[in-house]
């Protein structure tokens, strides 16, 4: 399930989808995206946060495989894109 600041919830997001999400973001009242199963104690997430200087910084942590990732990034494009591959291997 990705969740933003604003309020937006997407079960399932696509790349499109985690794009539209992530080109919504702002510096006042919708500055995140968190993306995680929809169970109570999830053992991984990735979120999208805007930086005031621009630019957007994801994390992505999952304990099961012991990874914490924080990168910034500019291009939503390749966030989106990058984000849908790291998500495709947590289903498996």
């Amino acid at each position: 399930m990705a969740s933003s600041g604003g309020g937006d919830h997407i079960a399932d997001p696509s790349e499109d989808a985690l794009f539209l999400l992530i080109g919504d973001l702002n510096g006042t009242d919708n500055t995140f995206v968190v993306i995680q199963p929809d169970e109570d104690d999830p053992a991984w997430f990735a979120s999208v946060a805007v930086l005031d200087d621009g630019g957007y910084e994801i994390v992505r942590r999952d304990t099961t495989r012991r990874e914490h990732d924080v990168t910034v990034e500019t291009s939503i494009a390749r966030i989106a894109g990058d984000l849908t591959k790291w998500l495709a291997t947590r289903a498996s």
